[in-house]
């Protein structure tokens, strides 16, 4: 087995506790450089490697194969060609870019590179989202009229960093997360209808979203908020046959915010049951089961596309077909109408 050298764009959050310790966890991977200005800190999780100052500097070291791209939204693109014009493969944090049209520029020089680019949709891997898959191939809701994804929080003051002040706000942070799932499960929709505002005071950014994904026999709705204090559901799917709701969110994120390395006893164990509604008349609740939640294996099947053992877990082609709804929902919220998907590309 090679071992793939990984250089890493950003040590914010994202680099810090999504793409660091899955690089270290994953056989065959090694971080090797990280292009952060914050050297320090670096350098007290990962005292073996070498921190530069940009992502020049980092194509410059040798033994990097792969370029994870954890820099702020708007450098994502450029960064992702120009690590791809180096002759590396790339993985973008989401959002993979800020307009469909960049991203499906990172996909074509991929393709003329014969390299890969991956979208980091670690959300595939949540324990609920996998269990819910498993619902429906086995059809057990019937065919589904109504599908509710949501990610609430209560975040009532807006903090003082670019995350808050985003173009685009939540919609381009959270929203890549529910757009991708649902597109996962139900392909792309004819339509959508959006709502994206600043409900905070002195926000710098829109803070709550609510969009509307047209299909010819069911609805998709995609919600968040920060300013609810309950904020537990997740999903709410309804079937002809029956309905699954979901509280709670996957506990890998808090377990890697927490500095808990991936692999942990439990890793990956959602203890909140999701509980499924016969459509009988005196049916009851009963709770299902849930798969285990895990990230890492993004990280195990990238790096098999790598060796050539595989293939790339979440290809940019996925990535632009979420940027077409993401924009069309952006346009949609401005003109306060529905927009067709079809009339993007």
């Amino acid at each position: 087995m090679m071992t793939i050298g990984v250089g890493l764009v950003g040590y914010g959050l994202g680099g810090r506790a999504f793409h660091a310790p899955y690089v270290q966890a994953t056989p065959g991977m090694e971080l090797r450089v990280v292009a952060s200005r914050q050297a320090s800190r670096v350098l007290a999780d990962h005292p073996q490697v070498r921190v530069v100052a940009d992502i020049a500097r980092l194509l410059e070291q040798p033994g990097v194969d792969l370029v994870a791209i954890s820099s702020p939204d708007a450098f994502h693109a450029d960064h992702a060609m120009t690590a791809l014009r180096a002759g590396k493969h790339v993985v973008v944090d989401k959002p993979f870019a800020t307009r469909w049209e960049d991203a499906l520029a990172v996909e074509r020089l991929a393709d003329e590179k014969g390299l890969i680019a991956a979208a980091f949709q670690n959300r595939r891997w949540d324990a609920d989202f996998l269990t819910l898959r498993r619902i429906l191939r086995e059809d057990l809701l019937g065919p589904i009229v109504q599908f509710e994804s949501r990610f609430d929080r209560w975040r009532p003051q807006p903090a003082d960093s670019w995350k808050d002040a985003r173009e685009g706000g939540s919609w381009m942070d959270l929203g890549p997360h529910l757009v991708d799932q649902a597109l996962q499960l139900f392909g792309s929709p004819i339509a959508i209808s959006a709502d994206i505002a600043a409900l905070r005071a002195d926000a710098a950014a829109p803070d709550y979203f609510h969009a509307v994904l047209r299909y010819p026999t069911m609805r998709a709705i995609l919600h968040s908020s920060k300013l609810a204090a309950a904020n537990d559901l997740r999903f709410a799917v309804h079937g002809l046959r029956g309905s699954w709701v979901k509280q709670g969110l996957d506990p890998q994120e808090g377990a890697a915010l927490a500095g808990i390395p991936p692999g942990s006893p439990d890793w990956g164990h959602d203890p909140q049951t999701g509980v499924y509604w016969s459509g009988e008349p005196d049916g009851l609740g009963r709770p299902i089961a849930n798969e285990r939640g895990d990230y890492s294996a993004f990280w195990r099947q990238l790096a098999a596309a790598i060796e050539g053992r595989g293939v790339n877990p979440v290809p940019a082609a996925e990535a632009v077909a979420a940027l077409r709804v993401l924009q069309a929902g952006i346009e949609s919220a401005a003109r306060r109408c529905e927009v067709e998907i079809g009339s993007f590309g």
